[in-house]
């Protein structure tokens, strides 16, 4: 969800028919001094849709199903350990559940408020309208008790299977698609590099992961197109994104991603600043798809 601070980092400025602006910096939990080169505003016209792109964007399409249904049954799982009041066993499922959410967050976000009432934060919604994830985790790790929760696990699991149903018939362009993959990276800038996106559980890890993955996905779906117009820059972006993967090995073991409290400043930065790498060139998509 698009929140109301940011960082320092991945500022990324689109301009024309992308419309997007990357979130201010604001203070975050390491004083690391990263001032990386925002993306500067470049103008782009409407991409004309060969039939090669169309069949890549239904292949997205279908990929964002997929990724919708699993999430349908991640959370059928996680409300269920909710209201039995397995809150060890809910806390387990409860990282993995969400990224299959994460990686599809811009889809979501262009569905009307499926995203405030998933994924909201305590202090994004009016106190009475929060519901969500959030509103779970908080009781999880903070209250450790989750009485009282039913309707709320009840309203998460049904919001969640609304959201499968718009899925299907959701129209999705390239520049939308060029959006979204800017979106979510910064999603990691403004809240998982940060350490504010989970701030009861500390997975932060699994969202940051979630959203490049799903941004890389959307770039997929545009590389062959990017590739035949400017064939360095595909290049530049299917490199950092491997270097961004590396960058998060050391923190997953087996399944599980660490804690984000159990990183040291100098890793925070590390992996500050290979995202920053990544949003620069990843940033430039509209301009060769326009063009």
């Amino acid at each position: 969800m698009q929140k109301q601070w940011g960082y320092p980092l991945a500022a990324i400025v689109l301009s024309s028919s992308l419309v997007f602006t990357g979130c201010g910096s604001n203070e975050s939990k390491t004083t690391a001094e990263v001032k990386p080169e925002a993306a500067q505003p470049e103008q782009t016209t409407a991409a004309s849709t060969s039939p090669e792109l169309e069949a890549a964007i239904a292949d997205y399409h279908k990929w964002v199903i997929e990724q919708t249904d699993l999430f349908v049954k991640a959370t059928e799982g996680f409300t269920q350990s909710v209201k039995a009041g397995d809150i060890e066993e809910a806390k387990k499922q409860y990282a993995p559940a969400r990224m299959y959410f994460e990686r599809i967050e811009p889809i979501a976000e262009s569905l009307g408020d499926f995203d405030p009432w998933i994924d909201a934060r305590e202090g994004d919604v009016p106190a009475e309208e929060w519901r969500g994830y959030h509103r779970l985790e908080k009781a999880l790790w903070e209250e450790k008790s989750v009485e009282g929760q039913d309707k709320i696990a009840d309203q998460l699991l049904q919001d969640v299977k609304q959201l499968r149903v718009k899925v299907e018939s959701v129209e999705i362009d390239p520049l939308m698609l060029v959006t979204g993959a800017v979106e979510l990276l910064n999603e990691v800038s403004s809240s998982k590099v940060t350490g504010e996106e989970e701030r009861y559980s500390h997975t932060d890890l699994y969202d940051f992961a979630a959203n490049v993955q799903g941004a890389n996905e959307i770039f997929k779906v545009l590389q062959s197109t990017v590739a035949n117009k400017d064939p360095e820059l595909a290049k530049e972006i299917e490199d950092r994104f491997q270097e961004l993967d590396q960058a998060l090995v050391p923190y997953k073991k087996e399944q599980e991603y660490v804690l984000y409290t159990d990183l040291t400043e100098p890793e925070i930065k590390k992996l500050s600043q290979a995202l920053d790498a990544l949003a620069e060139p990843l940033s430039k998509m509209g301009t060769i798809l326009g063009g």
